[in-house]
């Protein structure tokens, strides 16, 4: 069997290696000759799935190592009579870490105390469900918005769009659709940001296509809206420069980069590429999870300080701010190889879930605030 993979995929030589010959292409850039004689094609997102790169090719099972879906035509792959497997979920924690640190970067630029504050959580799937549910912890009112969700469970607490968008802070977990009932692409428009006030902050980590770049671009310039933070873009690897300018926090679509998450989703897609063509996967019996990292806040550091000098080592959105930001005086190409790497090439994070937070005694009252983060904390005595 050949199988045709993203060689930015983490650690497919362990997963994938032991089920044929593996030949390894560039995602961003691949070409239908590069996949034709091939039996399975693996990918991640960056890599549009459609017939134009299909047609005439030998792929009868196609695979994302995402938690995504909407860079592949899986009503083409229907009609071809493909198999189609993604990763749903794996990144789930990684994204819910990022938001929640996004969470206290907003509450500290601000100085506000975000249990005075309210939160709506468009989109409760896999992510949604895990950031209510933090945010809750810490104390924030949660106002939870998922149409479909709300339809088929018929349960009040699922509110239409326009009940929950006096929250302060709006962070969107929906999947990219054009079609159907709920449409998702450009959900965020003129319209809707005309209906939010200065004091809010929008955050997405969903999907570029979810926000109209120019429109919230206009808003945030005209200082309609408070802020905003952008871990996707529209056209990825070649993004809106000026809707990065006027965000108060960009990043490289990194929000579900985890160890874990990606150790997760290649595993996933072996599994199920495995059972396709009836292969025994190989599996990691455990042995590529890292082991828990441990971290101290630093000494002499109290309260919101002492937080946000843990996150920073976990995962510092200043840092990854403004490397993408150094990226707006290149030209577009090579702006757009640089946006690949700073995705594809820095180190993967840890989740918060599989760090241990040791605090002493000057910081001991803060293990209710990393537990309700998904930090496992340790008193030391």
């Amino acid at each position: 069997m050949i199988i045709a993979l993203d060689r930015s995929i983490p650690h497919w030589k362990e997963f994938f290696s032991g089920m044929g010959e593996v030949r390894p292409f560039e995602g961003w850039c691949v070409t239908p000759g590069e996949i034709r004689d091939a039996d399975a094609l693996i990918v991640r997102t960056v890599t549009p799935v459609n017939a134009s790169l299909l047609e005439g090719s030998a792929v009868r099972f196609v695979g994302a190592a995402s938690a995504g879906t909407d860079h592949v035509d899986t009503a083409c792959l229907e009609r071809m009579g493909i198999r189609f497997g993604y990763a749903a979920g794996c990144n789930a924690e990684a994204v819910s870490d990022y938001v929640l640190t996004a969470l206290q970067a907003v509450a500290a630029r601000r100085d506000w105390d975000l249990r005075d504050r309210s939160l709506a959580v468009i989109g409760v799937g896999h992510v949604g469900t895990r950031v209510a549910r933090k945010a809750r912890a810490l104390g924030m009112e949660v106002l939870l918005c998922d149409p479909p969700l709300g339809a088929l469970t018929g349960e009040s607490r699922y509110q239409p769009l326009e009940r929950v968008l006096g929250a302060d802070i709006l962070t969107f977990h929906v999947p990219l659709t054009r079609g159907g009932p709920y449409p998702t692409w450009r959900m965020v428009d003129r319209e809707l940001l005309g209906r939010l006030s200065a004091h809010q902050v929008v955050i997405n980590s969903s999907r570029g296509g979810v926000v109209d770049g120019r429109a919230l671009a206009s808003a945030l310039r005209a200082n309609t809206l408070s802020g905003a933070i952008l871990d996707v873009w529209e056209g990825e690897p070649r993004i809106d420069f000026e809707l990065l300018e006027m965000a108060e926090i960009g990043t490289p679509h990194i929000a579900g980069s985890s160890r874990e998450g990606k150790i997760r989703a290649t595993e996933m897609i072996a599994a199920e590429l495995g059972r396709f063509f009836g292969y025994r996967n190989p599996g990691n019996n455990g042995t590529l999870f890292p082991e828990p990292e441990l971290v101290r806040p630093a000494a002499g550091t109290r309260g919101r300080e002492a937080v946000a000098g843990v996150l920073a080592r976990i995962l510092d959105l200043g840092r990854e701010d403004a490397d993408l930001r150094a990226l707006a005086a290149a030209p577009p190409e090579e702006a757009a190889r640089g946006f690949e790497r700073l995705r594809t090439e820095r180190e993967l994070r840890p989740e918060f879930s599989s760090t241990i937070v040791e605090l002493g005694g000057e910081h001991a009252a803060l293990a209710g605030v990393f537990a309700a983060m998904g930090f496992r904390c340790r008193i030391r005595t």
